[in-house]
């Protein structure tokens, strides 16, 4: 997933686009307002960024899971450890 924090490949910025009329052919089924991570320097020639804004949205939520999954797997293991007997101890 490209981040709006991160570059494009070709170094552009990645922005937020509103497109409010399909401008581009891959716009087929944009509604108006649809949003967009877009190169700054954004072409339609497959060499620059342009990702719908939901489906990075959803790769994000993904992302967040797994590290949420995954803290909360160690809380667990952290809790555990904290409040078994000691077995070094008589």
């Amino acid at each position: 997933m490209t981040h709006p924090d991160e570059e494009c490949p070709c170094g552009g910025t990645i922005i937020n686009e509103v497109s409010w009329d399909p401008k581009y052919p891959t716009d087929f089924d944009t509604l108006p307002g649809r949003k967009y991570f877009t190169c700054i320097n954004f072409e339609n020639d497959g060499f620059h960024f342009r990702q719908p804004w939901v489906f990075g949205v959803q790769e994000e939520v993904e992302m967040l899971r797994k590290r949420v999954d995954a803290m909360a797997a160690e809380i667990a293991e952290l809790k555990y450890n904290l409040t078994r007997p000691n077995p070094t101890t008589p």
